[in-house]
């Protein structure tokens, strides 16, 4: 075991300093995203009980990432890289401070402090996928992005159940006075440090910026214009995927608490799996991944609109843990795939595509989000959480095809 240990540690140094720096950082800051997806949500539903300001949130944040992205561009013309990344990373605690110093969740304070979160995500994401998509290679990605998912999953087996602890025990106990939302004040307390080590983590990498070149285009090759649509589908997805399950453990489950159980046991048993996949899986293995993580999302939902109880929503929730790092592992290697083939043949900066992909992840989400808030108006919350899930599954199972499809290219052989 021990020996086994230390070949797979061997194997990650053989790698580039820039990767293994990258893969640090991000390990740190994986230990803040559970805390950022889960409970800001449980935060504003404890507050308000209000589902259409969660929503509310979710849009802002989708709207400040593609408008952080341009900026982004143009900033790093005159900034370093990884001063931009350690920034987003930095403004996350930011926007929680920003919306738990309301006095009042209302739509404008709720929707600023999603625009500030939006901010995070786009100096975050931009950086990241440019910093990725130059520190490895095609056949690296695959063990890339498997050890990336499979940080994430460790951390998302303890970051929710020790945080969900810490809020109901706060609930239980009476600690704080009885002021729950002290235990909330505390874990952005903890969002912020975290951020603050990732940052000067990141910065011994030594990143270069993209060279300075136009980035805004807008005719592209018909294989990026099939891969911006296969970005749309995961939108959708995403648009729902974000808010849903916090909202049906909430309504159906549980509290807090709850969330973090859930979360750490479905993640226990998919860590090692999604390690091994990186590890030993090759790019010809993606569309096969990426047809199973889209089954078990559609299969979840449908668990989900069948069952509509508690049972249902934890089957749901242990098919969406093992089908969300699936789809990562097999997505992005394709797009950073795509863009290295479509990179030189247009003779563009990698990082108008990087720019370019953002907003079609944005039509997606604004789809996904808008759905869910005219079916919660003009029907219900009911007809919003049990029935449109599943149709928003079935039309993300259309991806497998367009993947399919960009992966049967030529160029992409």
């Amino acid at each position: 075991m021990l020996n086994k240990l230390t070949q797979e540690i061997s194997f990650f140094q053989s790698h580039s300093l820039g990767m293994r720096m990258l893969l640090l950082t991000n390990l740190i800051y994986g230990l803040v995203q559970p805390i950022i997806e889960l409970f800001v949500g449980a935060y504003i539903m404890r507050n308000s009980e209000d589902l259409s300001l969660v929503v509310l949130f979710q849009l802002a944040v989708y709207t400040g990432i593609p408008t952080t992205f341009g900026i982004n561009g143009w900033l790093l013309k005159r900034v370093s890289i990884a001063h931009l990344y350690a920034f987003g990373m930095l403004l996350s605690g930011v926007s929680m401070f920003a919306m738990m110093s309301l006095k009042e969740l209302d739509s404008v304070g709720v929707f600023f402090a999603g625009l500030i979160m939006g901010l995070s995500y786009g100096f975050f994401w931009a950086n990241r996928d440019f910093l990725a998509l130059n520190t490895t290679k095609d056949k690296n990605r695959n063990y890339y992005y498997g050890i990336e998912t499979f940080f994430y999953t460790i951390t998302g087996i303890v970051v929710p159940m020790l945080a969900g602890a810490f809020i109901a025990a706060t609930e239980k106990n009476g600690w704080f006075d009885g002021h729950v939302n002290t235990a909330y004040y505390i874990l952005t307390a903890t969002v912020f440090a975290l951020s603050l080590f990732a940052s000067v983590l990141v910065q011994r990498g030594k990143f270069q910026n993209p060279k300075r070149a136009p980035f805004i285009f807008f005719k592209f090759d018909q294989l990026w214009n099939r891969m911006l649509a296969l970005a749309s589908l995961k939108g959708v997805a995403q648009g729902y995927i974000v808010t849903a399950p916090t909202m049906l453990i909430l309504s159906l489950v549980g509290k807090e608490g709850s969330l973090g159980l859930i979360q750490g046991i479905a993640a226990a048993v998919s860590a090692l799996l999604l390690y091994a996949l990186g590890r030993l899986t090759l790019p010809e293995h993606r569309l096969k991944i990426y047809l199973v993580a889209c089954s078990l999302f559609v299969f979840g939902a449908a668990i989900n609109a069948g069952l509509y109880s508690a049972t249902g929503v934890i089957l749901f929730m242990i098919c969406l843990l093992f089908a969300r790092p699936l789809l990562d592992i097999a997505y992005f290697p394709v797009q950073l795939k795509v863009i290295d083939v479509v990179a030189a043949k247009e003779g563009r900066n990698e990082f108008a595509y990087i720019f370019n992909h953002e907003f079609g992840l944005y039509i997606g989400r604004l789809f996904g989000c808008g759905l869910f808030l005219l079916l919660a108006h003009y029907l219900s919350d009911y007809i919003a959480l049990r029935f449109a899930l599943l149709v928003i599954a079935i039309v993300h199972f259309g991806g497998w095809f367009m993947m399919r499809n960009i992966l049967q290219q030529k160029e992409m052989a």
